[in-house]
């Protein structure tokens, strides 16, 4: 791998437009678990925390350009010193890529394909007992699944890809300033490890989705009602869900009309992916870079900060760029 340091405003910047992926044709049918999981159950009403961090874990963030999402994603695993300081032998391991919209790759609406499968495929290199990736998605979910390419290609890695099931929802008090009483997708509530794989893009509200946004997808039922109170919302899931590590996929940029997007004029080639252990640092950092967000604008992210689940000063913080 050749690794280059650059300068960071000039890493900002670059990114040229280049043609997009064809889209991922998937004749659909998803690998389903032979046994069933026990349910769920939870004693009293005491808010729940599911933490699934490294304890001591290195405060780091690593941004790599290039032009194969496959191999960047190994680079950004390959500079933490590979996915086994995160994944142990027999893990369960559910990954969360945003599946949320009946989109093709090209259109960013989705998390690049590509970079799942390379996730997927290190876990089981790493030795994961199972690894399952899944979202609940707005649109139907076979046709997110298959139109995003994330179906065939999870898939053909290894892992097993779920559709969400209305029998999978467990309701479990989340204790936040937002929200309460919440359904959550089991899969979240079982976990060993958890990654969140988000695409960085556009949205109406908050002007950018990001890390903590993609935690919309664990909950069930209507989830329009976040909308009035989005920003505690957001820290809300946060605090609720602390994942063992985030990877952003930011290939593709869809910078208007999110998060639905649809037009390729509004999609953008950035060619960029990032990873870190601090998911408050890495929407601070990923929302200036890619949406000259300030810290006003990202209300959540200093509402995450102020519980105690990362911070947004990348004073001091190591980061590490690479361009593969």
């Amino acid at each position: 791998m050749d690794e280059q340091r650059i300068d960071r405003r000039s890493f900002l910047q670059r990114g040229g437009k280049a043609a997009g992926f064809a889209a991922v044709a998937v004749a659909g049918g998803f690998l389903l678990r032979e046994e069933s999981r026990q349910p769920f159950h939870r004693g009293g009403d005491k808010p729940l925390v599911r933490d699934l961090g490294i304890p001591g874990i290195e405060r780091k963030l690593v941004a790599v350009r290039g032009e194969d999402p496959s191999r960047m994603t190994a680079a950004a695993l390959d500079a933490f010193g590979g996915i086994g300081g995160f994944i142990a032998s027999g893990d369960f391991v559910v990954i969360k890529p945003n599946v949320g919209w009946d989109r093709r790759p090209e259109q960013a609406a989705n998390t690049n394909p590509d970079v799942v499968a390379e996730i997927v495929r290190q876990c089981i290199a790493a030795g994961a007992g199972h690894v399952l990736v899944t979202d609940v998605t707005c649109n139907d979910a076979k046709r997110c699944f298959n139109r995003s390419g994330i179906a065939a290609a999870a898939r053909d890695a290894g892992a097993e890809v779920q559709l969400a099931e209305d029998a999978r929802f467990r309701e479990v008090n989340i204790g936040g300033a937002m929200l309460g009483r919440q359904l959550v997708y089991d899969a979240y509530l079982e976990a060993d490890k958890f990654i969140n794989v988000p695409i960085a893009k556009h949205h109406s509200l908050t002007k950018a989705t990001l890390g903590m946004k993609n935690l919309y997808g664990i909950l069930g039922g209507n989830r329009s009602r976040l909308h009035q109170d989005i920003h505690n919302s957001l820290a809300d899931l946060a605090n609720f869900l602390r994942p063992t590590l985030v990877i952003m996929d930011a290939y593709r940029i869809l910078l208007r009309n999110g998060p639905q997007g649809g037009s390729l004029a509004d999609v953008e080639d950035r060619k960029t992916l990032l990873a870190c252990t601090d998911p408050v640092a890495l929407d601070a950092y990923a929302g200036e870079l890619f949406f000259s967000l300030t810290a006003e604008d990202m209300k959540w992210v200093g509402l995450a900060e102020s519980r105690g689940l990362g911070s947004a000063d990348l004073t001091g913080m190591k980061i590490e760029e690479l361009t593969v």
